[in-house]
């Protein structure tokens, strides 16, 4: 066997980072845990990587992140050293092929590894608004017969109605539903010719519906393909000049990184939503402050974060009307951001009584944000030794809880039954650990 040649390129960027063997393994160990990999790497592994063995092609993205979130900067294959897969590279597709491929691989839960589908990148590149704009048009015109409006008011209508389905059940059922819809009909829509102003309204719906099954991807946990389905309508949007759903998209990326703990992240990504937001009317710019003030406060601003919170509270109070959310936007998130940066400044009292005021004014159709929201506020219910209060909420979420399917919902009910077991021989505990464990499924892990 020949002697194997080192990894110049994997060298260089690890003499960059500053780290040492056994740090870099733990990095992309840590990595691997996000998707549910149990990864035991080590020095001597990092060490044969140097001398030129290649990862699994499983463990290539989870290294090349790793050293993104280090660095700072994206990272690509060819630099690290790795065999590039150009079917996966961003801009190499038909955008109209990769919208397509990507619901065909949604669809088949065999085929998501090459999605990356739990794995969240902060090197993810995202495309502005100048390059967007018009990127469709060289696949205009297709073989199908020409559409109109009423093709775009379907897209539309079922778009809203796996969004009320999302809101009440939960995204595990909703999803396939939507991916199923973008092959078999948004994507033959776009492709079929049609007037100018259709076709734009037609790409502003396809937008819309890719962001919500990206929206529904973070809620099972699918951090890889949420953010392939936010680009693609990140791309859709720019095509349709629809700088709304463009500007909500940047958003609900802020909002995943921010729950995944990537404030510096999420505050770019929340900044770059509402620097493209045009002439902004004061429920948009509550919508998109609220966000910006979460993550400023993730991010230790405690100064800039109750700034944005101001600033959304003012906004609100100009809107006119409360009484119907923008994009789920209403009374009740903002008090669940005010809940968020309250926590994060240290305010556990303040964010416990903005989560209880949030619950009083939201609409019954959000069940799902209900359930979690309400397991949250036990939990700072007990960080505050308020035991018997928190058993209290904790009750009203298992309420809802057997309706909904939501990974999130199950996150925070596994939660709970962790944070219960110290109190084992209280007897409000006992009962509500025996209420709940035959309703919380375990965690099913993927080993390596």
């Amino acid at each position: 066997m020949g002697k194997r040649t080192p990894n110049a390129g994997l060298v260089r960027l690890l003499r960059e980072s500053g780290w040492t063997h056994g740090r870099f393994a733990m990095a992309v160990n840590r990595v691997g845990a996000e998707t549910g990999l149990r990864l035991k790497y080590d020095e001597s592994a990092v060490s044969h990587w140097l001398d030129g063995t290649m990862p699994r092609s499983q463990v290539r993205p989870l290294v090349l992140e790793a050293l993104a979130r280090k660095l700072g900067r994206p990272v690509t294959r060819r630099e690290a050293g790795f065999p590039s897969t150009p079917a996966l590279e961003a801009g190499s597709e038909d955008p109209l092929e990769g919208l397509m491929d990507l619901g065909r691989q949604d669809a088949d839960p065999s085929r998501r590894g090459l999605l990356g589908a739990g794995l969240f990148s902060v090197a993810l590149t995202v495309p502005g608004w100048p390059d967007v704009v018009g990127r469709l048009e060289a696949v205009q015109k297709g073989e199908l017969s020409r559409i109109g409006m009423a093709d775009v008011r379907t897209v539309t209508a079922m778009t809203d109605r796996i969004s009320a389905l999302d809101d009440q059940f939960g995204g595990r059922h909703a999803r396939p539903m939507a991916a199923a819809f973008l092959i078999n009909s948004v994507a033959p829509f776009l492709r079929a010719d049609a007037p100018h102003e259709v076709r734009r309204a037609m790409l502003s719906a396809a937008s819309d519906l890719c962001y919500l099954t990206g929206y529904m991807a973070v809620d099972e946990g699918l951090h890889g393909l949420a953010q392939r389905y936010y680009v693609k309508a990140l791309e859709l949007a720019g095509s349709a000049e629809d700088h709304l759903t463009y500007c909500t998209t940047l958003r609900g990326m802020s909002v995943q990184a921010v729950d995944l703990g990537h404030g510096v992240h999420a505050l770019r990504l929340a900044d770059a939503a509402a620097a493209a937001s045009p002439q902004a009317g004061p429920r948009m710019r509550a919508f998109l402050a609220g966000q910006q003030a979460h993550a400023a406060a993730q991010t230790g601003s405690r100064r800039d974060a109750l700034t944005y919170l101001q600033e959304a509270e003012v906004a609100m109070d100009k809107a006119e009307s409360q009484s119907k959310p923008f994009g789920s936007y209403d009374p009740a998130s903002l008090n669940y951001h005010a809940a968020q940066v309250r926590y994060l400044i240290g305010d556990v009292v303040g964010s416990v009584r903005a989560m209880q005021e949030s619950d009083r004014v939201r609409f019954d159709v959000f069940r799902r944000a209900r359930v979690r929201h309400r397991a949250l506020l036990a939990e700072r219910q007990l960080a505050l030794g308020h035991l018997e209060a928190a058993c209290t909420t904790w009750h009203t979420a298992l309420d809802d809880y057997p309706l909904i399917q939501s990974g999130r919902a199950d996150d925070r009910m596994r939660e709970m039954l962790r944070l219960l077991r110290p109190y084992g021989k209280n007897r409000l505990v006992r009962e509500l650990q025996e209420r709940a464990r035959p309703m919380v499924p375990s965690k099913v892990e993927e080993k390596s």
